[in-house]
C-alpha cells in the first residue's frame, strides 16, 4: 500500500495545511502557524517498498482495464481507505477531511525540483470569478445571482521547465509603400527590402504542461508565472491542496518546448524591425543548445459552476490571479444589440442621404 504524509498540529493534533496568505503552515482548528522550514523533518522522502496494487475481490465489478492506473491509500488519521488514480499526489481524506500527501508519488525520479506556492486562497478565487463577470454585457442578467459554484479546488499542476539558448539566423522581406495623386491619376510606390537578423537569446523556465488532464491551451492561457517565487520542493506545500504527478514525460514534452522557444525567438527578432509597412519571414534558422529540464508544480485554481443544466469551467493562476473561462451568452441581448446597431447605421445613412439631396 502506498505511503501517506499527514501533517499534524503539535498543539491540538489537527491536520495542518499550507496557508497561501501567510505562506506558512497553519492549523485550521487552533490557528497555530508554523514556518515551512520548521517541519522539514516531515520531508524525509523515503523509498518505501511498493507493492503492486491488485483487486482481489472476485465479486468486484471492476474490469481489468479499469484497474489499470489505480492505487489505494490508508489515512493515518482515521484509517479510511482512499482510492485514487496513479497520478494523484495530494488530496484530502473523504472521511475525516485530513489533508494528505501521497509521499510515494515523489520518490525516485518523480520528486519535483521546484514548486510555486499558492498566493491566492479559495475566497480570492471566488472573488476573481465575480470580477471576471463584471462588464460582460452579453452575460445573462441572472447568471451572476443564480449561479452556484459546483466545485472549486486548488491544484498543483505538473510542469516541465525548459532552459536553453537559441542561436538564430533570420532573413525577412519588408516593404514600404506610399501613395499619391497627380491630376487624374493615382500612384502607388512599393519598395522592397531584405533584412537580416542574427544573435543568441537565453530562455529560462519555459513551461510545458506535464498533465493530460490540463489542456495546453488552458494552462498557457493563465501564464505567465513569476518564477522568482520558486521554492525548493517540500511536500508540506501540498497540504490542503490537490496535486498530480506528471503523466506526460519530459521527452514527450520537448517538441512543444522547442516550438514555444522557436516561436518566441522569431517574434523577438521580428520586433526589432521597425518603420516598415510589412515584414514577412523568408528564412528561419534557429538552433537550440545548452538545454536543461526541471520538474515543477505550479498553482492553479479550478472552478466549475452550473447554469441552466450546463457546466461552465474556469481556471485561475493561483499565484498572479490571471483568470480565464467560458461564460453563457444572452442571445436576446445580442440580437437586440445587433438590430439596434443596424437600425442606427441605417438611420444615419438615411440622414446623410437626405442632407446631400
Amino acid at each position: 500500500m502506498a505511503a501517506l504524509i499527514d501533517y499534524k498540529c503539535p498543539c491540538c493534533g489537527g491536520g495542518i495545511e499550507f496557508d497561501s496568505q501567510s505562506q506558512n503552515m497553519k492549523c485550521p482548528y487552533c490557528d497555530t502557524e508554523f514556518e515551512v522550514d520548521a517541519i522539514k523533518e516531515f520531508n524525509e522522502i523515503s523509498q518505501p517498498e511498493q507493492d503492486d496494487f491488485s483487486w482481489e475481490n472476485p465479486s468486484a465489478e471492476w474490469g481489468a482495464s479499469e484497474q489499470d492506473g489505480m492505487k489505494v491509500y490508508s489515512c493515518e488519521n482515521c484509517g479510511g481507505q482512499i482510492v485514487a488514480d496513479e497520478t494523484t499526489s495530494a488530496s484530502a481524506c473523504p472521511y475525516c477531511d485530513s489533508p494528505i500527501v501521497m509521499s510515494g508519488q515523489f520518490t525516485g525520479g518523480l520528486k519535483p525540483d521546484l514548486i510555486i506556492p499558492f498566493k491566492i486562497d479559495k475566497e480570492g478565487a471566488k472573488e476573481a470569478l465575480k470580477n471576471f463577470m463584471k462588464g460582460k454585457f452579453l452575460l445573462p442578467s441572472n447568471f451572476a445571482s443564480e449561479n452556484r459554484i459546483e466545485e472549486i479546488k486548488g491544484v498543483y499542476v505538473p510542469f516541465w521547465l525548459f532552459d536553453c539558448d537559441a542561436d538564430a539566423k533570420l532573413k525577412f522581406k519588408a516593404t514600404k509603400t506610399r501613395s499619391w495623386r497627380s491630376g487624374d491619376y493615382a500612384y502607388t510606390e512599393t519598395k522592397h527590402y531584405m533584412i537580416v537578423r542574427s544573435g543568441d537569446i537565453k530562455f529560462d523556465k519555459v513551461p510545458v504542461d506535464g498533465s493530460t488532464k490540463m489542456p495546453d491551451e488552458l494552462s498557457e492561457a493563465i501564464e505567465p508565472f513569476n518564477y522568482n517565487d520558486c521554492k525548493e520542493f517540500l511536500p508540506a506545500y501540498l497540504a490542503g491542496y490537490l496535486s498530480d504527478k506528471y503523466d506526460v514525460d519530459a521527452e514527450t514534452s520537448q517538441p512543444r518546448a522547442n516550438e514555444r522557444i522557436k516561436t518566441s525567438t522569431l517574434q523577438e527578432f521580428e520586433n526589432t524591425i521597425q518603420g516598415y509597412d510589412s515584414v514577412i519571414p523568408e528564412s528561419v534558422n534557429i538552433q537550440l543548445k545548452s538545454g536543461k529540464i526541471r520538474y515543477a508544480l505550479l498553482p492553479i485554481w479550478m472552478l466549475n459552476t452550473k447554469y441552466k443544466g450546463e457546466m461552465y469551467n474556469f481556471s485561475m493562476n493561483g499565484q498572479t490571479g490571471k483568470f480565464v473561462g467560458n461564460l453563457p451568452v444572452d442571445w436576446g441581448k445580442f440580437w437586440r444589440l445587433f438590430f439596434g446597431i443596424t437600425a442606427g447605421v441605417g438611420a444615419l445613412a438615411f440622414a446623410v442621404q437626405a442632407f446631400i439631396l
